[in-house]
Formats: C-alpha cells, structure tokens, sequence
C-alpha cells in the first residue's frame, strides 16, 4: 500500500468514525461540522434504498438524526484505491453499520476530491451487502 493509500484510508475512516460518534453518542457539534466540512458543496449521493441526496438534504437529515443509534459503530473494511489522477480519487469499499439492533452492510464507491483544505467528498454511491 503506498503512502497516498495510506492516507486515503485514514480519511475514509475517521470520517465514518464521526459519523458514528454523531448518530450513536451525545457528540459534540464539533463531530457534526467536521463531517459537514468534509462534504463538497457539490456533493450527492445515491443511498442503499436508490433515493438520491444531495448535500443540503443530507447534512439536513444528519444533523436531526444526533444520537438516534446508540452505540452505533461503523467498520470499513476492503478498501481500494481504484483511480489516483491529479486532484480525483475514486475508492470502494465495505461499510459496516453494528449496533445492538443489529448490524447491516454496504458497498460503497466514492469519488473525493484532494484539495488543499484536505480531502472533500464529491459523490458516494451505497449498495446493500447481504450479511
């Protein structure tokens, strides 16, 4: 794994970290804004249930849904770099949500942008994994 994946690893990660933390815990707004920041003004994505979201909708939807999912916990797993090119990357990877009301599963593909404010997230499409 070079360098740049290694990078692109930690970014992924510690964003669903906060993700978590906000919908499994008390967080603190900081939790929030920081996810809110890592998202590109152009940003959309395309849920698990097809519905597709864009930027607003999301932060709109999350910023409501603050400790709905106690204890919430989300694994990444089988990440890969798939496309490295100037300022894009593109990855894919499992998403793992688990908590005491059980656990569900996603595939997930991403395209992030490089910026140097740090990597924002441009567009993310989800596919439900059967467990």
């Amino acid at each position: 794994m070079t360098g740049q994946e290694k990078d692109i690893v930690s970014v992924v990660e510690s964003l669903h970290a906060d993700l978590a933390a906000w919908l499994g815990s008390a967080a603190p707004l900081e939790v929030f804004e920081r996810f809110a920041e890592a998202q590109h003004e152009w940003f959309s994505m395309v849920a698990m249930c097809g519905t597709v979201l864009g930027r607003d909708e999301l932060l709109t939807g999350l910023r409501e849904a603050r400790n709905t999912e106690p204890g919430l916990r989300i694994e990444v797993a089988e990440l890969t770099e798939l496309y490295h090119e100037g300022e894009l990357v593109v990855v894919r990877f499992l998403e793992r949500h688990l908590s005491d009301e059980g656990s569900s599963s996603r595939r997930v593909s991403a395209v992030l942008e490089d910026s140097s404010s740090g990597y924002r997230w441009l567009t993310v499409h989800e596919t439900a994994v059967e467990e």
